[in-house]
């Protein structure tokens, strides 16, 4: 039985990106990016909503230059060898190897996929991860929180649930990032 689990890259305040849809304030340094990579080490399927797949999906070839780092090679290869399914009505077509596309978000089908995963199952993007987030059927939240106030823009969570949660893990940076884990508890 798998387990859902969503994980963000964002700002103390709870943005994944500013007013203006601004991210490069994100983006992993090195140690940051090897150690996200081995918590992404358990996914076998990942989830998406239609905007994360459109930044994400460079990795179908991003990091297999002899020039990339050794993280973002690793981080690509991970990325190729999983299923993806990406949740838009607005999408015609996905072109990534290992993935489709879905036109609805349906719990009850995504939770049977869950349940019947071998490893863990990832969802991103807030808005799609906030469909099940109120649907109740997310298992863990991780968050990277990075040591920057953006003020405004997309919130890494809906503003419109509340859900218990507990901590399982913490991780702090020499850069300022610190990673928090949660359990949903239920």
């Amino acid at each position: 039985m798998g387990r859902l689990v969503y994980t963000s890259i964002g700002s103390l305040d709870g943005f994944v990106a500013d007013e203006h849809g601004d991210f490069d304030w994100s983006a992993p340094d090195e140690e940051v990016h090897a150690y996200l990579n081995e918590r992404e080490r358990p996914v076998t399927v990942e989830l998406y909503g239609r905007r994360l797949y459109e930044v994400l999906k460079v990795w179908e070839t991003y990091g297999e230059s002899p020039e990339a780092m050794p993280v973002e090679r690793d981080y690509g290869e991970l990325w190729r060898s999983r299923d993806k399914v990406v949740y838009s009505r607005s999408l015609a077509s996905v072109d990534t190897t290992r993935t489709r596309l879905e036109r609805t978000f349906d719990p009850v089908a995504v939770r049977r996929l869950v349940d019947e995963a071998d490893g863990q199952v990832g969802i991103g993007g807030p808005e799609l991860a906030a469909h099940a987030l109120r649907a109740g059927i997310v298992d863990g939240i991780e968050y990277y929180a990075n040591p920057i106030v953006v003020g405004s823009g997309t919130p890494w969570l809906p503003r419109d649930v509340r859900i218990g949660l507990r901590l399982v893990d913490q991780h702090e940076f020499g850069c300022g990032v610190v990673h928090l884990a949660y359990d949903v508890v239920r």
